[in-house]
Order: C-alpha cells, then structure tokens, then sequence
C-alpha cells in the first residue's frame, strides 16, 4: 500500500523557487519598493532577528514627520523652532543620521533577501541599478542633509547667544540695532548709525527710533555703571557724544559683569535713559565683514544716482586722499564684495548722509535678494561669512519667537521715528519731551497694529504704500548724520540709491 504524504504550503514568497521567472522578477521589485518606502518592512516580512527595530525607527520617524507638519500647520512659529532651537536641531540631527543608516541597511539586506540568482538575466541588471541608484541617493542624501543640519547648529552657536532670554518689558522686545564703520586703522568702536527697534511682542507693531550719533549730554539708565561716572548725563562738550559712549563703557569695563561686552552695555543703557525704553538686546553690523559675506551671496544689485568714488589709501601727512582709483559710475550695478563695500563706506566728495543712504541700500540689497534658492546653494558660505558680520546678544532658544515677529511685522507695519531736528535738537536736546515723543510713537503703533490685525488688513503710509521693515535695515540717514546734514535728511534718498 502507498503511503500518503502530506502536502505543505511553501510561502513563494520567502521561497521563490516555487515561482515562475516573469513572478520571481515580480517579487524582487515588490521587496525593493516595500523597503524604500517602508524600511524594515521586508525585514520584518521574513522574520530577520532584530527585524522589529528597523521597523520601528521607520515608524517613529514617518509619525515624528507627520506630527511636525500638523504642528507647523496650526502653529507658524514651530517651524521656526524646528530650524533654530539648537536642542531640536541636535535631536534631528541625530534622527537623521539613525533613520539614514537604518534605510541604507534595509536596502541592502533586502537585495540579499531577494537572491538575485533567481531573477531574469535582464531583471537582475535592471534591479542591480535599480538598488544601486536608491542606496547612493539615501546616503546621498543623508550625508548632505546631516552636513546642512549640523552647519546650521554651529550657525546658531556661533551667531547667537546662550541662556534663556528676557521676557518682554511692558509687552514689547527692544533691539539696539548698531552699524559700526570700524575699519582698519580706526582706534576703537564708533557706532555709525544707531536706531532702537521696538516690536510689539504680540502684533509684531514695530517703532524703529533713530538717534542722531552726535547726540550730547544723554543720561544713562538708573543702576548704570556710568550713571554713577556722570550723574549729570554724558557731558564734556563735542567730545562726549552718544557714538562715543561704546568707548567710555570699554574704558570701565571692570565696572560691568565679566560676560557682557561693556561698550554695547553702555550703549544700551544710553540708549534707554535716551527712551525711556527698557533695552533688552542689541544686534551690531560691522560693514568690514559685509564683503565676504556678498561675495558669499553671489554679489547684489544696487542702482546708484551718483558717482562714487574708490578712493586711494589717506596721506598721514596731510591727512588727505591719493587720487582716485575708481568711479562708480551711475546706473544699476551688481556689486561683488569689494564694490558693494567700497559703495557703502565711500567719503570721499559726499556728505554723511549720502553715505548713509548708501549704507541702507546695500543693507536693503542684501535683505531682499537674499532669497530662499540663493540661501540653499550658498548656504555654507553665508554661514561662514555671518558670525563675521553680525554679533547679537538674542539667545538661540528666542530665535524662533523673533523670526515670526518679523513676518508679523510685514502685516503690522512699522513707524519711524527720528530723534533729529526739528524735532529734537541733538547739541541740546529735552530728554523728557524725547521720552514724550517716543511713548507717543509706541502708543500709536500699537493703537495701529492692533486696528490692522483686526481687520486683516496691511497698513499703508501716506502715499499708499505698503510699510515694510526689515530688522538688519539702517536706520533713517537723518537719524544718523550730525547736526549739519538735517536739512539734508530730508532730501530724497531715491536721488541717490536704490534697490532694483
């Protein structure tokens, strides 16, 4: 008698002998798409020991993925978290690297699961450069994404301060915003522009205050090292003007915390007893650097009305210019680093408010050509090049919360103010109708700001036209220029720059 034997199911999956050639060829395929979309699913598939752990970082991943863009939908501000909270960044970063290698380790044990044997001469080439493209651009694009993150972190370490941060005084954040001008050869830091930047920590409602540099006799706030130094304000005549008081706070610097910068503590405080206004950080642009940081940009374009001159090294002698070197001619131009500098610092046959227009057109310039496809491409040299240009006390962990006040700020609009005649008189001024002046500025932006958001609608100035800011802006050139130029500052600045 025949012994019956029993029949098994063999699973063609896992045995794929059991299948015919165009099926096997079928199966391969099926096995590489399953791991590129879902690491760890074939492993797991087949039972591989430790199988659950691939699986499950994939699913950790998708889910911390998802979540993220639910966040950023209903909250703006996370994805700003996302991209500055150096914490988050470093979480990331890490994610990154392990769902990366995770993802390069699935593909590969799947194409050994897939027993390239069984496959059709043709199938096997056609899956062997299938896997091969997909390996190389996970860990493609692993390797770059890691190196953008971590540059980003070492950006924000370098850029930005550490701590926690102030909360705002009376509802609003003040930055002292500083152009200095200190090339070499120059003794010490004299701020060239100096405008104080109020923002409503709600309605990102912005007051950009300019004070004149040639301001006397400004007080200091109350517990200030140097209130005590000159109780009666900064007085000595035209020597003891507000640009001079970063040096002053140099000078007593054993005077002030071992982890501050005295100069700007100093100006700070000035600039507070000046407003009336509580100033929590500042932000200080050195022009020096701007060259290495357009050239990293890739230049900007700027429309000049005026001949500019480069002008040849000063004689000690005589204390004049050689001949000059170059014209820049009038029209549109698209400056590289030594131009856009030159453009911007250039003295020689112009007043100081011409020059400080042109500040604010190459700083305009930057601001807005600095678009999100140039950022991508040039991302590695703009990070090195920043920290040479900007210094700021704002933490790393308040970055975010400013980033979303400045987009409020394009729908809230922003006032300005300048601190020059007629208003004030910079050789004698009434600081307490300036502090007038200021709160009345504040009131009304913020009576402003809270009408516009309200309404939904944007601002306008007088003409018609939308109010903009831009928070790494000069301030206003009659805000900056001595007594001398302010009947100048009323001059039209398009008659000398502007930004194409």
């Amino acid at each position: 008698m025949t012994e019956k034997r029993s029949l098994q199911y063999a699973d063609p999956v896992r045995e794929p002998r059991h299948l015919d050639a165009p099926r096997r060829d079928v199966r391969g395929w099926v096995l590489l798409a399953a791991t590129i979309l879902m690491p760890g699913s074939v492993q797991s598939f087949f039972r591989v020991r430790g199988s659950r752990i691939p699986l499950v970082i994939t699913l950790l991943t998708w889910l911390l993925v998802a979540v993220a863009l639910i966040v950023v939908l209903i909250r703006r501000q996370f994805a700003f978290t996302l991209a500055t909270n150096p914490f988050l960044l470093t979480f990331l970063l890490a994610l990154l690297v392990v769902a990366g290698v995770n993802w390069i380790l699935c593909l590969l044990g799947t194409v050994r699961r897939v027993r390239l044997h069984t496959l059709s001469p043709r199938a096997r080439k056609r899956f062997l450069a299938a896997a091969t493209v997909a390996v190389l651009v996970v860990t493609g694009g692993t390797a770059y994404g890691t190196y953008m993150m971590n540059s980003q972190r070492e950006l924000m370490s370098d850029l930005f301060a550490g701590g926690l941060g102030e909360r705002p005084a009376d509802g609003r954040f003040n930055i002292l915003l500083l152009g200095s001008d200190a090339g070499k050869g120059r003794e010490g830091i004299r701020p060239d522009s100096i405008t104080l930047v109020s923002v409503d920590a709600k309605t990102g409602g912005a007051v950009m205050i300019g004070l004149p540099r040639n301001m006397q006799n400004v007080p200091f706030t109350e517990g200030s090292p140097l209130a005590a130094v000159h109780p009666n304000g900064f007085d000595c005549g035209d020597e003891c003007l507000l640009n001079a008081v970063y040096q002053q706070g140099e000078e007593h610097a054993d005077e002030y915390p071992d982890d501050v910068t005295p100069g700007v503590e100093a100006m700070k405080e000035a600039v507070g007893g000046v407003t009336g206004l509580d100033v929590q950080y500042h932000a200080m642009i050195d022009l020096e650097g701007f060259e290495s940081l357009i050239d990293a940009m890739g230049g900007i374009s700027v429309v000049s009305e005026k001949r500019v001159p480069i002008s040849s090294e000063v004689d000690p002698a005589t204390g004049e210019h050689g001949p000059v070197k170059e014209w820049i001619e009038p029209g549109e131009h698209h400056f590289d680093g030594y131009h856009a500098l030159w453009f911007a610092r250039s003295r020689e046959f112009s007043s100081d408010y011409e020059r400080m227009v042109r500040q604010r057109c190459v700083q305009d310039a930057m601001v807005q050509q600095l678009d999100p496809s140039t950022l991508l491409l040039r991302f590695q040299d703009i990070a090195k090049a920043a920290p040479d240009v900007v210094s700021t006390d704002i933490p790393q962990v308040q970055v975010d919360r400013f980033v979303d006040l400045a987009l409020k700020t394009r729908t809230a609009g922003t006032t300005s103010v300048d601190l020059t005649p007629p208003e004030v008189n910079p050789t004698h001024p009434d600081f307490a109708e300036v502090r007038q002046l200021v709160a009345d500025t504040v009131a009304e932006s913020e009576q402003a700001a809270e009408e516009a958001e309200a309404a939904g609608a944007l601002p306008t100035d007088a003409m018609g036209a939308t109010q903009d800011v831009s928070l790494w802006a000069a301030p206003a050139a009659g805000a900056a220029g001595d007594a001398e130029d302010a009947e100048g500052s009323e001059a039209d600045a398009a008659s000398i720059c502007s930004v194409p």
